[in-house]
């Protein structure tokens, strides 16, 4: 049953399956697919629910005047969108959010968030995910201003191995989405990632990344 689907969600673990009925059918709460490509919220557009990513990948990318994108942010599965803005006096999502493969999410309407906001539980998942996006926003604003291109991509690589628990990881996005999301020119990073290869720091194939000599300071 879609209820006890929701309750596999931690943020929802402790609320009442009569609770989760009684909003399912009153369309405050609802599971909704999109295909690759999808955009599932344009930028500018007012934030009206909490969404849960259930299944698949979202991103949130910003588009210059010329067309060009700039990957800001990834939510994989079971990652919250909107917990910063659905409450703000500013709720327009700042990004466009767009599905990078199929995915699933689950909407909860702002009169749900309020009333599961009554549930401890629920409440320490929200102030997680809170946590989450200003720590985001913060590795961000490092990337653009502070760090070099090689120190970004060690970052993302270093981040990924972490999730992916081994040296070696896949990227779950292309080289080009990469390259958006470090906001440099793919030239530039192909370039830089040959670099890293020559100097026998990693290995790449395809979308293989080993990473090699962990014990270097980089790292």
């Amino acid at each position: 049953m879609m209820t006890e689907e929701i309750q596999l969600i931690p943020m929802f673990s402790k609320i009442g399956i009569d609770t989760l009925k009684t909003h399912l059918e009153n369309h405050l709460l609802y599971m909704q697919s999109y295909f690759k490509g999808a955009t599932i919220h344009n930028q500018n557009e007012s934030c009206n629910t909490l969404d849960v990513v259930l299944s698949g990948s979202v991103i949130a990318y910003s588009l210059s005047e010329n067309g060009s994108a700039t990957t800001m942010f990834e939510f994989p599965k079971n990652s919250i969108i909107g917990a910063n803005l659905l409450f703000g006096e500013n709720h327009a999502y700042p990004l466009n959010i767009y599905c990078l493969v199929d995915c699933k999410l689950l909407h909860i309407t702002k009169e749900a968030v309020s009333h599961y906001l009554h549930d401890y539980n629920f409440v320490l998942h929200y102030v997680k995910s809170l946590s989450q996006n200003s720590q985001s926003m913060n590795r961000r604003i490092t990337m653009f201003t502070q760090s070099t291109l090689r120190k970004n991509i060690f970052s993302y690589v270093r981040q990924q191995s972490i999730i992916q628990k081994s040296s070696t990881i896949i990227l779950p996005i292309s080289k080009r989405e990469l390259a958006d999301y470090l906001g440099v020119q793919r030239p530039s990073l192909f370039r830089e990632l040959k670099k890293l290869k020559d100097e026998g720091l990693i290995d790449i194939k395809n979308r293989s990344i080993v990473m090699k000599n962990t014990n270097a300071e980089i790292w």
